[in-house]
Order: structure tokens, then C-alpha cells, then sequence
């Protein structure tokens, strides 16, 4: 961009865009235990709150990347920003649990901003300036998680539950504003097709697959039922999978899959996804958990808010080492030891919990190995497929990352529903040792993968596809 001035007015713009995505990532978690006490419903109808959201911004993360890559990325940006807004009015209503599900749903769709808001910046800056801008806009998404946590809290305690979520009509209006005046027109650029089908397809297996996990406990349909909805929606994404590999333009190209490392990042990126959720959607609750009940520590959703900080302020120091890391170390090297350290936060929630402040430091690890696990698996698959199909790798990725998270809320939500005594709403102590064992479970098994890819790689030099692989599977470079 030519002009200094505007150049730094669109570079605030976008950065006040990607706060909205931080915003809508904050209004989950802490806020669920005080779900169940506002509108009085057990713990894994209140994780719709959370999980929701997520769900739809890992559909429409692809969907919006796919719209937004043509010449309508500033109105899809717009629309999806009055999305949001209009989420946000409709959670802060007293509508009950299934106006807030459709706010909280609305909202989720900011999840997708992030990918759109770096591409205007990769598109329109150059140089240094492009990936100063780039790094910040990165790194606004993490960090205004940190600080979003407490604030959210904050609000919740003085101003009631349904204010909290009013938070992202403040956000999304003041983006709207930067939106309007600065986001740049691009209608030169080639207007692509968007995978209709592929989306439904993808949202519904997602949704009946999320479904099933919440009714193993609790629920008052017959388990073969159950079953039938969890099998329905495995079978449906395998129905996916092959649609979209008979696509010319897919929403996500599943061909980067063909190699190895891609195929190992994603799946351990996935597993470590569901493994950290599972702990930091059950921490919330478990601290937030009346005095009166044997275990509980009673936390106000604010304190519960700051417990959540250190996860994004560590998460971020994580992210910034792993470049000086990969300097001396191995990928696979770092992604096992940075899995160790969640698997450490695991343990010590399952053994150690009694006292607040153990909870800081076992979120605060958390943090600390996810982080580093989102920067050094995006770095493996960058390294490894050629430059043309990076943004779709990486995209998918991102999307399966989401989908971690989105899995494990309901998988905690179901399990901590197992351990509910009948007319009881606080789960018993056990509950939560059965979540963190879950985990544990999880991160071992990524742990296992990355030393078994390491032993392999030092057996066998790499061999990198060729680019004449990656163009029979039709893959591009502009979409996921």
C-alpha cells in the first residue's frame, strides 16, 4: 500500500477484527458454570454454550476462507462481523437455553475471521511491513484470548451472565466501524466456486458426531440409539471424504494428506487438540465448584477468568521460542517434548487439585506445550509440502484443530455427566480424575506417534513429494 496513513489505519482495522475472534473464544469456557446456575440444566446441555460455537467455526473456517478468497473478501469480512453482532444481541436476551445456543452458535462464525484478516494483510503489505502485521495480527488472536478471559469474568460477576456475552456487540461494533472505513476493495480478484454440499455435509457429521458424545451420559434415549447417531456420523464423514476427493475444488483439499508428515501433524495436532480441552473445559467447572461440596474451591468466574491467563501468556511465549528452538532441535523433537508438558499438566490436575493455586500452574503448562505444538506443526508441514499448496495444509490443520476442541468439550462434558449422581448437580471428585485420565490417554498416544515418526525419519532420510503428486490430486493453493 502506497499511502503510510492508510496503510496503518487498515493494520489497526484488521487488528480490532482479529480481537473479535479472541472476544468470541473467551465467552466460552469460564462462562459455563454459570450457565448451569442462571438457567438451572446439567452440565452437558450448558457445554452446548461452548461447544456450539465451536462446531461452526470449525465449518465455516473453510467456508469463509472459500468466499473470502475472490473479489467479496471485504463484504464477507463485513457480513460476517454483523453475524456476530447480531449473535451477540441475541445471547444477551433472556431467551433460555435455546436463544442463547443460536447467539452463541452466530457468534461462533467470528471464529473464522482469522485466515480472512491474514490474507488481506499478506495481500496488502509488503516486505517487512507484510510480515510485521502478519506476526501481530497472529498473535492478537492468542494473546486477546489471555486478556478476554478475565474481562469476560469480570462482567459476568458484576453485570450478570447474559452482559458477558454482550461483550461482542462492543467488539463487533467497533470492528464494523474500523471495517467499513478501511478494509480494502478487491474486485480484481478471480470469484471461486464455494463447496455448498461439502459444508452441509461436514457441519451435520460434526454436529450428530458431537451429539452422540454428550448422550453416552444421562441421556433418555435408548444407547442403541446412541450408537446408531455416533455410527450415522462416522459414516458420514467417510461419505465426505470421498465427495470431496472427487472435487475439482473442494472445500478442504484432503490430498495434502497423501504425505506422511502432513498426515502426522494433523493427526497430532488433532489428538492434542481434544487432550488440552478436555482439561481446560473441565478446570473451569472444577475450581468454580461450590465450597459447600467436599472438593470445591469456590472461584468467582473472575478469579476463574485470570486462572485461564497464563494458558494464553504462556501459549504465546511458547510460540515465539519454537523459531529459536528449530534452530538446534528437531521438529519431532520439539513436538514431543511440548506434548510432555501437557501430558505433565494432565497428571498434576489428576493427582494435585486441592489448592487454586495449582490450577494456575497446571493451565499455565498447558499453555505453555499447546503453544508450542501450534508452532511447531504448522512449521513441519510448511518444510515439508511445496510452497503452492502451504495455505491449504496449514488451513486444514486449523480446522482440525477446532474440531479437537470441539470433541473435547463434549467428551468432558459426557464424562463428568457419568459421575453425576442422579438429583445431584456437582459431579463427583472421581468425575474429573476420569477426564484427566482420558487425557492423559490422548497425549500419550501423540506422544508415541511423534517418537515413532522420529525413529523413522532418523531410519530413512525424508523424501518430500514432488510437485508433479500434488498436482494429480488437484490440489491449489488459494483455498483449504
Amino acid at each position: 500500500m502506497g499511502n503510510t496513513q492508510s496503510s496503518k489505519e487498515l493494520a489497526i482495522g484488521l487488528v480490532f477484527i482479529g480481537l473479535v475472534s479472541a472476544a468470541m473464544s473467551s465467552l466460552g469456557a469460564p462462562l459455563v458454570p454459570t450457565v448451569v446456575k442462571v438457567l438451572h440444566i446439567h452440565l452437558a446441555a450448558a457445554q452446548w454454550t461452548l461447544t456450539i460455537s465451536l462446531l461452526v467455526g470449525a465449518v465455516m473456517t473453510p467456508v469463509l476462507a472459500r468466499l473470502g478468497d475472490g473479489p467479496h473478501r471485504r463484504n464477507v469480512i463485513l457480513t460476517t462481523l454483523w453475524v456476530v453482532l447480531a449473535g451477540s444481541v441475541l445471547a444477551t436476551l433472556s431467551l433460555g437455553l435455546i436463544g442463547l445456543l443460536v447467539g452463541r452458535a452466530l457468534q461462533g462464525v467470528g471464529l473464522g475471521l482469522s485466515a480472512l484478516i491474514i490474507g488481506v494483510a499478506k495481500d496488502h503489505f509488503v516486505g517487512s511491513s507484510a510480515q510485521r502485521v502478519v506476526a501481530v495480527v497472529s498473535v492478537t488472536s492468542l494473546a486477546g484470548v489471555g486478556f478476554g478471559y478475565p474481562i469476560a469474568g469480570a462482567v459476568a460477576e458484576f453485570a450478570g451472565l447474559h452482559a458477558a456475552y454482550g461483550i461482542g456487540i462492543v467488539m463487533a461494533g467497533i470492528a464494523l466501524v474500523f471495517g467499513y472505513r478501511t478494509l480494502p476493495y478487491e474486485r480484481h480478484r478471480v470469484l471461486r466456486k464455494l463447496d455448498i454440499t461439502g459444508a452441509g455435509m461436514l457441519g451435520l457429521a460434526l454436529a450428530l458426531l458431537l451429539y452422540a458424545l454428550t448422550q453416552v451420559a444421562g441421556s433418555t434415549l435408548p444407547r442403541i440409539v446412541v450408537v446408531a447417531i455416533g455410527a450415522a456420523a462416522l459414516a458420514l464423514l467417510v461419505v465426505w471424504v470421498r465427495y470431496e476427493r472427487r472435487q475439482s475444488e473442494p472445500l478442504v483439499h484432503l490430498g495434502t494428506l497423501r504425505h506422511p508428515t502432513v498426515l502426522f501433524a494433523d493427526s497430532l495436532v488433532f489428538l492434542a487438540s481434544i487432550g488440552m480441552y478436555l482439561l481446560l473445559s473441565t478446570s473451569v467447572r472444577y475450581v468454580q465448584t461450590p465450597t459447600t461440596v467436599v472438593y470445591g474451591l469456590g472461584a468467582s468466574v473472575l478469579t476463574t477468568g485470570f486462572m485461564l491467563t497464563p494458558f494464553s501468556v504462556l501459549g504465546f511465549a511458547a510460540s515465539r521460542i519454537v523459531p529459536i528452538l528449530r534452530r538446534t532441535t528437531s521438529d519431532r523433537q520439539i513436538l514431543a517434548f511440548s506434548a510432555g508438558v501437557v501430558l505433565i499438566s494432565l497428571i498434576g490436575f489428576a493427582c494435585l487439585r486441592s489448592q487454586l493455586w495449582q490450577m494456575f500452574i497446571w493451565i499455565g503448562l498447558a499453555g505453555l506445550g499447546i503453544g508450542a505444538i501450534y508452532a511447531a506443526a504448522p512449521a513441519l508441514i510448511i518444510s515439508s509440502v511445496p510452497a503452492r499448496i502451504t495455505t491449504s495444509a496449514i488451513g486444514f490443520n486449523q480446522v482440525l484443530r477446532m474440531v479437537g476442541f470441539s470433541i473435547g468439550s463434549a467428551l468432558s462434558a459426557s464424562i463428568l455427566e457419568l459421575y453425576t449422581p442422579r438429583g445431584s448437580t456437582p459431579p463427583l471428585s472421581k468425575g474429573y480424575t476420569a477426564v484427566a485420565i482420558v487425557g492423559i490417554a490422548i497425549i500419550t498416544l501423540t506422544i508415541g506417534m511423534t517418537m515413532l515418526s522420529y525413529v523413522r525419519q532418523r531410519r530413512h532420510s525424508a523424501i518430500p513429494l514432488g510437485e508433479l503428486q500434488f498436482a494429480e490430486e488437484g490440489v491449489g493453493s488459494g483455498s483449504l
